[in-house]
């Protein structure tokens, strides 16, 4: 949007805004925020706003626990669905120590980082995301139950899927907030849904995703159902995919997708944990068009990376392993250097995995690696990685893998 200070300070003046959301998340994606009045808001951009980082999940314990919110001028946003007068806007903020030093684990700033890097670099990189979840029925206390809102099947329609106008709705709040839905639709599940999202900057689409779920989680409390992006919310039913798209451009005007891709493909086990960071994370690999196997093809829904059918701007790469509970700022960040990892070092790719790598012969399955079979698996991986141990704070390890 590319407001200034100042001029976030007139629009919340000119627009009676009231409440001013200072938005940022836990090291493990869970959204917080603080709320403020309009006449702290100068205070906010000039020294920050103090809070307790000791009651926030890997910020830390109580000594030193003072830390400071800055919020980012570009990321303001009404918020749609409060009242015309007395409005609230949200911006999303970075999080420094009192003595202005970065915060480590701020995983917002980890991204940061890798986009300066790729800058430097002379690369650029764009994401896509497309998220799933499924709506429940809430009881008669309000409560979420697990009686999915509908029994629709893959792209059913109306009466059948029951939750089009719900997705509508969230589509209509992205727009107002001017984020760019792409397509949405039913999934597989009963209750299932999805929707997808036009490819942006790195940043963008992360601030994108964690809005995502904030606006789904609203509309559907308001439609008395509960709104659920756990891996595998019904066992026997396909789970929540957070299929990330991503392509890659150099100033030097090659074609970098092949080596983006060579290098995700090696440190794809290194880094599983951070994309399925929940024990059910793992009940969902192998199964209804989730991957288990490290490979790649084109167009095809069987393997962990497929290159879909498409030209010029939307070429890309999807990654189909992550599931919703990853945290979009650090799953961009450390997708970010496995693909300059790659591009560095001109890695090559394997040949493809042309084929239904569910239905294969066990014996030519045996010649493929395999994502993490636990969540046990996937922290060792991680703890004995040099790769994340360059690139990722001690902190933010220790809290996705803990002590060896």
């Amino acid at each position: 949007m590319n407001y200034s200070q100042e001029e976030v300070l007139q629009l919340v003046k000119e627009d009676d805004v009231k409440f001013i959301r200072l938005s940022f998340c836990d090291i493990f994606g869970r959204p917080k925020n603080v709320t403020i009045m309009p006449g702290e808001l100068e205070r906010a951009f000039s020294d920050g706003i103090a809070f307790d980082a000791s009651a926030i999940a890997g910020f830390g314990g109580e000594v030193h626990s003072d830390l400071l919110l800055h919020p980012d001028p570009d990321t303001i946003t009404i918020m749609p669905w409060r009242p015309e007068h007395g409005r609230v806007v949200r911006m999303f903020c970075n999080i420094s120590y009192p003595d202005g030093a970065p915060f480590e684990a701020d995983s917002r700033a980890i991204l940061q980082n890798a986009v300066r890097e790729t800058k430097e670099a002379g690369i650029s990189f764009a994401f896509g995301s497309e998220l799933e979840f499924y709506l429940f029925k809430r009881d008669e206390n309000g409560d979420p139950t697990k009686i999915p809102y509908d029994d629709a099947g893959y792209m059913d329609i109306a009466p059948q899927d029951k939750g089009e106008n719900v997705r509508r709705e969230i589509c209509l709040m992205l727009e107002q907030m001017g984020i760019r839905p792409e397509s949405a639709h039913h999934e597989e599940g009963p209750g299932q849904n999805e929707v997808d999202f036009r490819y942006s900057d790195p940043l963008t689409a992360a601030d994108e995703a964690m809005t995502f779920q904030s606006i789904v989680d609203t509309i559907a409390a308001q439609n008395n159902l509960s709104a659920d992006f756990s891996p595998k919310p019904l066992k026997g039913k396909p789970g929540n995919g957070f299929h990330i798209n991503i392509s890659v451009k150099g100033t030097d005007q090659k074609d970098h997708m092949g080596h983006m891709i060579a290098g995700i493909l090696e440190k794809i086990s290194d880094m599983t944990v951070f994309l399925n960071p929940a024990e059910n994370s793992y009940a969902r690999f192998g199964a209804s068009k989730a991957p288990r196997y490290i490979s790649w093809s084109s167009q095809n829904r069987s393997q962990l990376i497929r290159i879909p059918a498409a030209v010029g701007d939307y070429r890309r790469t999807e990654l189909r392993s992550p599931d919703p509970l990853a945290n979009p700022y650090l799953a961009f960040a450390i997708l970010i250097h496995a693909g300059l990892y790659g591009i560095r070092r001109g890695l090559e790719l394997p040949p493809p995995a042309d084929l239904n790598l569910y239905t294969a012969d066990p014996e030519i399955l045996k010649e493929f690696r395999t994502l993490p079979k636990t969540l046990g698996e996937a922290q060792k991986a991680a703890r004995e990685s040099r790769f994340l141990a360059e690139l990722l704070p001690e902190t933010v390890l220790k809290a996705y893998c803990g002590e060896a």
